[in-house]
């Protein structure tokens, strides 16, 4: 990175601490307080940690024990690390949605950051949203940091049988709404699916945030396949405390990882990995960060032309992210990327991309493809466009059955979720396998904050007709750990008044992925005689920070950033006034 090592002076905490006057008089004595001692940090690089553990958390739940692990590595390279707790939004618990909350913790954590004085970060996540929102923070902040995968959960287990989180959730729950599971094996199957702490092991959300903040460069090689109750782990944990403080004399700052070349490598990545279609909201909020231009239809050319190489549930049919782990890991899969990815991007190392995965070697070529035998001949995700998504919409082909890959027919239309719950629970629902699922109203205002209901149940009808799949079509998001002909982020949402919003039941819909287009087929004046007549309906909230959000959320397409946080919007936050 050449010569620039920072001097104990350039140290951004010596503001703080190195004058001789009564503004440090007061940083010194606190610190003495707390039982420190001068030699404990003059000269020395402060580390931050944000540590995201919370009982409420169960995929961060180790990050007690993770914490004291960075803090030794610290401690090994000569700097001194303060634990800070930031607000732990978890998929499992936080309602109505963890999205809600994503912009929140990146805000909280460039606050953190810029009002401490902290030379460098270690973040610590791992749960779908703490990954963007974290980073997010960092990136806009500016101070050296490191991400500290929490790491996948062990496999699960039950009656012998291989359990992957949240996919075979939705599968055995479509069994118990058709009568063919017991109260005695649905416990079982409660009990059996998460073994351990860590974030969920199917290529979802976590699995695909972890690996973009690894491919990105964000992350110590291979970082992110290591399950979280690996020894490995904790050592790799100590490795991050020690890179910390060598990236703050490097003065090796996000500006220089999070290039143009480094967000095309997530999302080659991300696309090989067979990603969750929030990778889509949240790669674009990064990138947007660092003031790199990234489009949906960047990420759909990319799609093209990315064979889907790891053969891991949802979109593999075996292999969870233990599996993943032993066959070689993320740095096996981007070796065997090949020049597919731009090797020479700068990571935290301070080394190329090349140098963290040039030896790195692929254990077992069914869990990590050679790239002329993919699970999917392109990546995991398609954009949409057209009369239903003029600002586009997403799908995961490799998730559905293809029959759908070209498809007409009438819309179903539900407005919220609860009418919906009702309806598809209605064992005489007049609805046939060639009908499509809307539900609208769900987008990030109308959600609100952009939940997860975008995975439709299957109607109990079709169910027990022993249909499990069907053309499903809303402005929400869906769970990375779910599959199936499941069209998501429709932008504009409906709640602000786009096109799914004049969508009515019998309508006829048509979606052709090769052509990547979603339409309703009704002339363009009908269209323009409901839009005249649509009434808005009442904002969601009138106080709080959900107020706030829904003044200014962006929409799906734009990564549902807040727009005075993008990088464009204003100059760069100075350091703050010690007086």
């Amino acid at each position: 990175m050449g010569d620039t090592r920072k001097t104990p002076a350039d140290l951004r905490s010596a503001r703080w601490f190195a004058p001789d006057d009564l503004r440090s008089f007061g940083h010194r004595s606190r610190m003495m307080q707390m039982g420190l001692a001068p030699e404990d940090w003059e000269g020395k690089p402060i580390i931050g940690i944000l540590n995201t553990w919370s009982e409420m958390n169960p995929c961060h739940l180790h990050f007690r024990q993770r914490a004291e692990e960075v803090k030794k590595g610290v401690a090994q390279a000569g700097g001194l690390a303060v634990e800070i707790p930031t607000i732990s939004i978890d998929e499992s618990f936080t309602k109505p949605t963890s999205m809600l909350y994503r912009n929140m913790i990146a805000m909280e954590t460039e606050e953190t950051i810029r009002s401490h004085p902290l030379d460098g970060v270690v973040l610590m996540g791992g749960c779908d949203k703490s990954t963007p929102g974290l980073t997010m923070g960092a990136i806009t902040a500016g101070v050296p940091f490191i991400y500290l995968p929490a790491g996948p959960m062990l496999r699960g287990n039950y009656a012998g049988k291989i359990l992957g989180s949240g996919s075979d959730a939705w599968k055995f729950w479509d069994e118990r709404r058709a009568g063919n599971i017991s109260d005695q094996e649905w416990l079982g199957v409660e009990g059996g699916i998460a073994r351990s702490y860590g974030h969920c092991m199917t290529m979802g959300t976590a699995s695909t945030m972890t690996a973009i903040a690894e491919s990105m460069g964000l992350c110590l090689p291979g970082a992110s396949s290591i399950p979280a109750a690996d020894a490995g782990h904790k050592r790799m944990s100590a490795a991050c405390g020690r890179r910390a403080v060598e990236m703050v004399w490097e003065d090796l700052t996000p500006a220089k990882i999070v290039t143009p070349e480094a967000v095309k490598n997530a999302a080659v990545v991300a696309m090989a990995t067979g990603c969750s279609t929030n990778a889509v909201v949240h790669l674009l909020a990064m990138a947007r960060r660092a003031g790199v231009a990234l489009t949906l239809d960047d990420l759909d050319a990319l799609g093209r032309s990315t064979p889907l190489i790891a053969n891991i549930r949802p979109l593999g049919d075996t292999y969870l992210m233990e599996d993943f782990f032993y066959a070689g890991g993320l740095r096996a899969l981007m070796n065997q990327l090949g020049d597919k990815l731009d090797r020479t991007a700068i990571t935290v190392t301070g080394k190329s991309l090349d140098e963290g995965i040039k030896d790195a070697v692929v254990y077992n070529d069914d869990v990590i493809r050679p790239l002329d035998n993919p699970v999917y001949h392109e990546g995991s995700l398609a954009v949409l466009r057209g009369n239903l998504c003029p600002d586009g919409a997403v799908i995961k082909p490799a998730a559905c059955n293809p029959k759908y890959y070209q498809h007409e027919g009438p819309a179903l239309v539900f407005d919220s979720y609860p009418e919906m719950k009702k309806a598809i629970d209605d064992e005489d629902l007049e609805v046939t396998p060639d009908h499509v699922l809307v539900l609208r109203n769900a987008g990030p205002q109308g959600g609100p904050g952009f939940p997860e209901w975008g995975m439709l149940p299957i109607p109990k009808a079709l169910i027990k007709q022993g249909h499990r799949d069907m053309l499903r079509i809303s402005d929400a998001r869906m769970s990375g750990t779910s599959y199936g002909a499941c069209v998501l982020h429709v932008a504009p949402e409906s709640f602000i008044g786009g096109p799914l919003a004049l969508l009515k039941t019998g309508d006829i819909v048509r979606l052709d992925l090769e052509n990547r287009s979603l339409d309703m087929l009704i002339s363009d004046e009908e269209l323009a005689a409901r839009k005249a007549a649509w009434v808005a309906p009442a904002p969601r909230y009138d106080r709080g920070y959900g107020y706030m959000f829904q003044r200014h959320v962006g929409q799906a397409n734009e990564g549902c950033d807040f727009d005075y946080l993008t990088h464009d919007f204003g100059a760069k936050a100075p350091e703050p006034d010690i007086f």
